[in-house]
């Protein structure tokens, strides 16, 4: 693992590192946050996944969680969004290719060689971070968009791995979306059967959560068509299941909204880790 940069940061550490990855079959670059307490002892950990179009720097620079992490003593760990560079697939569309792997293993080609997020994320980045960091097993996980799309399906689907679970605007009902149908078609083919096991409020209505889920949504995001927050909310409904749903008012998709509720999230995560 190699640093790229370590600054320092409300008296902890926010850190870049790349490494080369087996599950992408390249170099990967990600950034972790590590709070005060972490010189002194292991900490917790919130995993914050990204939207359509980021890298690890977006909301590492941009959604102002390294504050509110260092006063709970829980270190944050940012992945990229997608594998990159010259020999990985692409497209010219942002919302397919490099910046948009949709959190999922690739099936069909060009993809299939380079896109392996769910196990880079669940099964790499896990394991390397576990070894290289000072963290004491318990894992909450978070994001925005694709990257609450990827949040909700990965705790889901590993909730022996994930203690806590929330999400800022995600992708919640990507096979009846076009931020959805067009990626897990693409990645995993046509046969929407497989679809399922990536759609969040599918999995939540069918499997539910063993705690309680925090998912804040912009009332006034520019994207609610394609994110189909009713869809999840309904699914909460459907199940009975525990949580808090908040329909921000005057907020949009931006980092400004992301921003504004960091502090809410990484409390709510804090505060149930801190339960195990």
């Amino acid at each position: 693992m190699e640093i790229l940069s370590e600054n320092r940061s409300f008296g902890g550490v926010q850190g870049v590192y790349r490494h080369a990855s087996a599950a992408t079959g390249g170099d990967m670059t990600f950034a972790v946050y590590l709070p005060p307490q972490a010189a002194h002892g292991r900490v917790p950990c919130l995993w914050y996944l990204s939207g359509l179009t980021c890298t690890h720097e977006n909301a590492m620079t941009k959604g102002g969680f390294q504050e509110h992490a260092a006063r709970h003593g829980m270190a944050v760990i940012f992945p990229d969004t997608s594998p990159r560079g010259p020999g990985v697939a692409d497209d010219d569309a942002y919302d397919l290719g490099q910046g948009a792997g949709f959190y999922v293993n690739a099936t069909r080609d060009p993809w299939a060689p380079h896109f392996r997020m769910w196990d880079y994320v669940t099964e790499e980045l896990y394991a390397l971070a576990a070894a290289e960091f000072p963290l004491d097993g318990r894992h909450g996980i978070t994001g925005h968009s694709m990257g609450g799309h990827g949040a909700l399906t990965i705790g889901l689907r590993n909730p022996d791995n994930y203690g806590s679970l929330s999400a800022f605007a995600p992708i919640a009902n990507p096979t009846r979306s076009d931020w959805g149908r067009k990626q897990l078609s693409a990645y995993l083919g046509e046969d929407e059967a497989g679809w399922a096991m990536h759609d969040a409020s599918i999995l939540l209505e069918e499997r539910g959560w063993k705690g309680d889920l925090l998912i804040d949504q912009g009332a006034s995001d520019q994207f609610l068509d394609l994110l189909r927050p009713e869809a999840l909310a309904s699914a909460m409904a459907r199940r009975r299941q525990p949580g808090v749903f908040r329909m921000q008012p005057g907020y949009d998709h931006s980092y400004y909204f992301i921003s504004t509720f960091a502090g809410d999230h990484v409390r709510w995560h804090a505060e149930r880790l801190g339960d195990l």
